[in-house]
This record gives C-alpha cells, structure tokens and sequence, in this order.
C-alpha cells in the first residue's frame, strides 16, 4: 500500500479492554508472564463494595457467585485507549442477547457513560443481540451524569435481511439482526462505513472490508442470506461486511479486536499492518479466530502464519475453539492469553 493511503491512526498511551461477554469463564488461571495484566479474576471479586462481612471472625469479605459473569455464545468488548489528556471509548460488538449484556454490565460495572461509539463488528445476531438495550442503557448512564453527547454506532452499511446456514438439504434462519430503523429508535446515531477510518481523535482505526489473501481462509462454510425480493436463499460464505477494531499502543504497536475472523485472522491481521505505516509492531489479536470448526489442516495454517507476524500477545476467544488455543501455545509458548468474559486487561 502507498504510505499516503495509510490512516492517521495515532498512537496512544494506554489500552484497557473490558471482556462483557465472551463464550468461555475463567476467572482463576493467570496470564502467562509478560503479556497482559489482568483483573476481575476470583481474587478481585473479593473487593467489590458491598461485600463485607462482621460475624465471621477474621474474614472481612464475602466471595459472591453472582459477582461472576455469565458466559454466552458471543463477544462484546468495551475498548478504552487515552493518549495524554484525552481518553476515548469504543464498545465492540454486543453479545448475542439483551438479558445477557445487562447481567454481566451489572456485575462489571464498567463506565457506560465514557461509550462513545458502538462498533458492530458484522451483522450477526452473537454479536448484534444486545444492542438496543446497550444503547438505552449508555444513554441512561451519560443522563445520570449530565452528559448529552449522542452515541454513534458505526455499522456496515449491507445488512442482510436474515442470515442462516445450508446444510444437508435443510436451511436453518438465524435471528435477524436489530434493523437500522430500531437502533436509531433507541437514541443512536447511526453512521454507515464499508471503508477503512479512524475515529474519536484518531485514536481508534475501524476497518473497511477485508481482502481476502491467504488460500485457506475461505469464509463460512455453507453460509446463506435471504433475500425478502425473491424469497430464494443464496451463497453467503464471505460475509464480506466483517470489519475489525485496531489501536496503536504506544512501544508495544497493534492491537487488533476481531469480532469472528470469518474473513481470516491472518487476512485481518495482514489487512491491519497494511492500513498503518511501515515498521509498525503487531502486538495483539484479541476475539474470534473462527477456528472451532476448522479442520487441523487450517489450524496449523492459520496459527505458522501468525508467528510469522511475531505478535507478543495473542488472545483468542469466542468462535476460535480449544483446538486453536492448543495450537498456539505449543508453536508460540508465553504468548497465549485465553479471552474469557469478565476479565479486565492492560496491555
């Protein structure tokens, strides 16, 4: 790419990440040495307010189990960077549900007011679920603080009527996905990209639609969408409106958030060094590696290219499966930090 299509995406000086929702609980193993600080793990839940105790001799707190979030199939990721004076939020992805989103918040008790943008990585009911009531929920919270700014939800323009999935003769419809019409009845703004841009002091870079390099990473297999016009199911297999979030950390380099990687995590993650400068670091791949269903053959692809790029910190949650966590660890050992819901991460 020719430098002077590189994105002013500014470096920052620090990067939290919140996990809201993630399909796998761990709250008990530790980071491997060298990679991410953690909290919100058992150790931590001890110190939420509210959770002392006097009858109990020396213990002075209480270890709740409904301190601990719940897992669910999907991703949601409250993203927060601050360069100098400035500090920007963006929340990635909703998880697959309403209830689910709310439970876990409330338990996090993250800073729903500091949400500026919602980022949708696609537009898939495990990611897209939550959104209504995330956004009545933000809104509620910057009201409680006084605040007015309006929440922007940055979407990919084509959103499929229904999606679903072919197989053995037999169509099964996924949820739909909340309409453009119901998000902005919520109280959002919305802002339709399907191209690359930085947003929020140019602190945070959205990707646009990924090119598709690598052999093996060929999309959803037996993916289909409707279409309301012909009332016929077609081949959706790309699902081309992917898009991934991606911060410039200060000495460390990318951090590359990545809703499912139905386009490839190697793709994305080449696509994210194209968009920056040369001689950026690539530090971090954080979410989905849609690895859970792949054959041993793509895992082993997938995971001798990521070494090839040398991140420190690899983080694979959601869709990526047991069998691609084994595999990164035995090719690339003290890199792998499991993404797992509720925990709270410093890079």
């Amino acid at each position: 790419m020719d430098d002077s299509l590189h994105l002013n995406l500014q470096e920052v000086d620090t990067l939290e990440a919140t996990v809201i929702i993630d399909n796998e609980l761990d709250p008990m193993s530790p980071a491997a040495p060298d990679t991410v600080r953690i909290a919100g793990q058992m150790g931590n839940l001890i110190f939420k307010p509210g959770n002392e105790i006097t009858d109990r001799g020396d213990a002075t707190r209480e270890l709740r189990m409904e301190d601990i979030c719940c897992a669910a199939h999907g991703l949601s990721i409250l993203v927060t960077a601050t360069k100098a004076d400035k500090t920007h939020s963006v929340l990635f992805d909703v998880g697959p549900e309403e209830d689910i989103w709310e439970r876990n918040v409330k338990r996090l008790r993250p800073d729903l007011a500091s949400v500026e943008v919602i980022q949708l990585s696609h537009w898939h009911r495990d990611h897209s679920g939550g959104l209504l009531r995330a956004i009545r929920m933000i809104k509620n919270a910057k009201k409680a603080q006084g605040r007015s700014d309006d929440i922007v939800i940055d979407l990919h323009p084509d959103r499929p009527a229904y999606r679903g999935m072919a197989a053995a003769q037999t169509i099964v419809s996924l949820e739909a996905d909340p309409t453009f019409e119901e998000i902005s009845g919520a109280g959002a703004v919305i802002e339709k990209n399907s191209e690359a841009h930085t947003i929020l002091d140019d602190m945070f870079l959205v990707s646009g639609e990924i090119p598709r390099v690598t052999p093996y990473e060929t999309g959803l297999k037996s993916a289909v969408r409707f279409d309301p016009e012909t009332k016929d199911w077609y081949s959706d297999e790309q699902i081309t409106d992917e898009r991934f979030l991606a911060v410039n950390l200060k000495g460390k380099g990318l951090v590359m958030f990545t809703g499912c990687s139905h386009g490839g995590v190697v793709n994305a993650s080449k696509h994210a060094i194209e968009l920056v400068p040369k001689n950026t670091l690539f530090h971090a791949v954080v979410g989905g590696f849609h690895l859970a269903t792949s054959e041993e053959p793509q895992v082993q692809k997938t995971v001798a290219d990521l070494k090839r790029l040398d991140p420190a910190v690899l983080m694979p949650g959601h869709c990526s499966g047991w069998r691609s966590k084994f595999a990164i660890e035995k090719a690339m050992p003290g890199t792998l930090v499991p993404c797992t819901v509720g925990i709270s991460i410093t890079f």
